[in-house]
C-alpha cells in the first residue's frame, strides 16, 4: 500500500500549537468531518500532513468548517452509495478511515430509537462493505462510553462490561461487533470510547454549534450571557453534590488521540487487549462543578431551574484512560479552565445559534462576486471546475479569483472589491449575537 510523504506546509486557515510524532502521510476518508468533532479531527490530521477527505450531510455539521480546513467535501449520508463511490472514488485511493459521523443524544435515541439504528449501524456497515471494495482496511472508530451503560465501579476499564442504558449506546455497541466481525477480512479497527467532549480551537475557528443545542457547556455559556434559565436534569443522584458526574475531555485532546491511534493501527497487536480505548482525564466533574466554571469564565451567574433526572443518563462516567497512554503514548493535556475558557471565547466570536455557521455558506467569493453583478455563474462554475482540477479542494476564495481574473470574466478592481465585501461579511458574522 502505497503512502504519500508527509508536508510539513500549513495549508490555508490551518494552524495550531499541537504538536506529534513523525509518521508517513496518508489518505484518509473522515465521516462528519463538518462536525464538532470531526473538524477538529480534519486540522489535527492536515497538521500531520495527512490529505483529507470529508463525508458529511450537513444535517449537523457546517461546509464552513470544512471550508476553513481547505478540504474537499462529499455531502451526503453513509446511506447513500453514490455518496459512498464519490468519497473513495473521487479524490484518489483511501488509505484509511476515520469515522465520526452519527446520532448522538441518548434521551432521544429513547424516544425515538429507529433512526439511531439506521445511522449508527445501517449505514457504517454499507461503508464497511465499500471499505471491503476499494481495499481499505485502517478504521478508527469514534465510539462512546454510553457502551458501559451504569458501570459497576469507577474508573471505567476497557475490561468493564458492556450494557449499554440506552438505544444510542446500544446502537455504538452494535458497530463496535460489525468492527470486530469485520477483522476477519483482515480490517484493522480501534474504536475509541470517549467521555464528555468540550471546549474549542484555541483561535477560535473551530467550535461546538449545534441546532439545538443540548451539550452542558455552551448551555451555561448561554444561560450565563443571556441571562436565561439553566435546567439542571437530577439532583438526587449518588454523587458528592447530587447532580450527574462526567469526565470531560478537550476536543483538542480528543482529535491528537484520533491521529495517533491511526498512525500506530499497523503496530498494535489486537490479541494483546480488549480492542477498544478509553479516552478521558481519570477526573469526574458534576454538573454543578461546571457550573460554577462557567461563572468564572463569564464573570455572570447563572440561574437554575432544577428539573427530572433524563431517562438514559448514568449517575457518573469517568474513564480508565491508563491503556490510551500506554499504547498510543497518549494523555490529556487541557484542564477544566482552558476547556470552559475556549468555548466561551468562541461563543463570544460565533454566537450560540448553529444557524449563524450555515449562513457562512453564502459568503463565498464566486456568489458575492455575481450578487454584485461583477460575473456570471457560468464563469463562477466554469472557474470552480478548473480550480478542482488544479488542487482537489473546495473554493478558496483568492484562487477563484485569480482563475476568473485569468479567464479575463473579472477586472482586478472587482476582484479586490469581491474580497473586501468578503471580510466585511465575515467580521459582522463573528460579533456577538
Amino acid at each position: 500500500m502505497g503512502f504519500f510523504m508527509p508536508r510539513r506546509v500549513a495549508r490555508q486557515g490551518v494552524t495550531s500549537s499541537l504538536t506529534f510524532c513523525n509518521f508517513e502521510s496518508m489518505r484518509v476518508l473522515v465521516t462528519g468531518g463538518a462536525g464538532y468533532i470531526g473538524s477538529h479531527v480534519v486540522r489535527a490530521l492536515r497538521l500531520q500532513g495527512h490529505e483529507v477527505v470529508v463525508l458529511d450531510d450537513l444535517s449537523t455539521g457546517h461546509a464552513a468548517f470544512v471550508e476553513r480546513n481547505g478540504v474537499p467535501l462529499v455531502e451526503g449520508d453513509l446511506g447513500d452509495p453514490a455518496a459512498l463511490r464519490r468519497a473513495f472514488g473521487d479524490y484518489g485511493r483511501i488509505e484509511a478511515v476515520v469515522h465520526i459521523a452519527g446520532k448522538a443524544l441518548a434521551p432521544e435515541s429513547v424516544r425515538d430509537p429507529g433512526p439511531y439504528f439506521a445511522t449508527n449501524v445501517t449505514g457504517p456497515i454499507r461503508m464497511l462493505d465499500c471499505m471491503r471494495k476499494h481495499k481499505v482496511e485502517r478504521i478508527v472508530f469514534s465510539s462512546t462510553c454510553a457502551v458501559y451503560g451504569t458501570p459497576p465501579s469507577l474508573p471505567i476499564t476497557e475490561t468493564c462490561p458492556r450494557n449499554p442504558i440506552s438505544p444510542y449506546g446500544s446502537s455504538k455497541l452494535a458497530f463496535e461487533f460489525a468492527l470486530e466481525g469485520y477483522r476477519a477480512y483482515g480490517l484493522r479497527a480501534l474504536p475509541l470510547r470517549y467521555f464528555n467532549v468540550a471546549g474549542a480551537s484555541d483561535d477560535g475557528l473551530f467550535g461546538e454549534l449545534h441546532d439545538p443545542e443540548t451539550h452542558l457547556i455552551p448551555n451555561l455559556l448561554r444561560a450565563a450571557v443571556q441571562g436565561s434559565p439553566f435546567k439542571l436534569y437530577g439532583t438526587d443522584y449518588p454523587t458528592r453534590d447530587g447532580t450527574a458526574e462526567r469526565d470531560y475531555l478537550h476536543v483538542e485532546d480528543l482529535a491528537r488521540a484520533h491521529v495517533l491511534a491511526l498512525e500506530r493501527l499497523d503496530s498494535l497487536d489486537f490479541n494483546a487487549f480488549p480492542g477498544a480505548l478509553n479516552l478521558g482525564t481519570g477526573r469526574g466533574v458534576t454538573v454543578r462543578e461546571m457550573l460554577s466554571a462557567a461563572e468564572a469564565a463569564t464573570g455572570r451567574k447563572v440561574l437554575v431551574g432544577e428539573e427530572p433526572r433524563r431517562p438514559g443518563d448514568p449517575p457518573a462516567l469517568v474513564a480508565d484512560p491508563r491503556r490510551a497512554q500506554e499504547l498510543l503514548g497518549w494523555r490529556a493535556e487541557h484542564d477544566l479552565e482552558s476547556m470552559v475558557g475556549s468555548a466561551y471565547r468562541f461563543h463570544s466570536q460565533a454566537g450560540f445559534e448553529g444557524g449563524s455557521m450555515r449562513n457562512e455558506r453564502r459568503l463565498k467569493f464566486g456568489e458575492l462576486a455575481i450578487k454584485a453583478g461583477y460575473v456570471g455563474d457560468h464563469a463562477v462554475q466554469q472557474a470552480l471546475k478548473t480550480q478542482r482540477e488544479r488542487d482537489g479542494i473546495g473554493e478558496s476564495h483568492k484562487l477563484l479569483g485569480l482563475i476568473l481574473l485569468e479567464m479575463g470574466a473579472i477586472s482586478n478592481e472587482h476582484l479586490i472589491d469581491t474580497l473586501r465585501r468578503m471580510n466585511e461579511a465575515s467580521q459582522r458574522l463573528k460579533k456577538v449575537t
